[in-house]
Formats: C-alpha cells, structure tokens, sequence
C-alpha cells in the first residue's frame, strides 16, 4: 500500500512541475520570446497544452473573468498541495496501520 501512496505522491508532483513549465511556456510564448515556428518549440507547447488544459479548463470557467490574468494554474497547484498533504497526514497514517 505505500509503493500505492507513492506512486500517486510522485504523479502529483510531476504533474505540478507541467504545469508550471506550461505557465512559464505560455509568458514566453505571450512575450515571443520563443520562435512558435520551430517544430520542438510546437511539439513542446502542443504536450503542455493537452497535459493542463484538460484540468484547467473547468476551473477557467468557473472564475470570473480577470482580464488577461489567468489565476487556474494557482488554484490547480493549490488543490495539488492539498491532496498531497490531505495524502501524507490522513490517508497515510489510516493505510499504514
């Protein structure tokens, strides 16, 4: 049951990690920092896209519109940091016993 535990902890942090580089891509994207024609810069913002979008989406419709600032990846690693410390101290101690 821990390897269970785990695993879920390491799945939830990596998909924290997407979604930060997701919202590093899109300001870097947003400044054309980056050259959207190169074919790995596509590939790269195409991955981000369909790996957060799915999840922020939801969360994009239920907030009020904000103008050009896009609060959904704070209340996704929000509710990421919750379900890993709701995890650790309830979930955790309950299986391991």
């Amino acid at each position: 049951m821990l390897a269970l535990i785990r695993t879920i902890l390491l799945a939830l942090d990596i998909y924290w990690w997407i979604i930060i580089a997701s919202a590093i891509f899109s300001w870097l994207y947003a400044f054309n920092v980056v050259n959207p024609r190169n074919q790995v810069v596509s590939m790269i913002g195409t991955f981000l896209y369909k790996a957060t979008e799915p999840v922020l989406r939801p969360i994009r419709n239920l907030l009020p519109d904000l103008g050009g600032i896009d609060v959904s990846p704070i209340i996704v690693l929000l509710i990421i940091f919750f379900l890993q410390q709701f995890i650790i101290t309830t979930l955790a101690p309950m299986l391991l016993m």
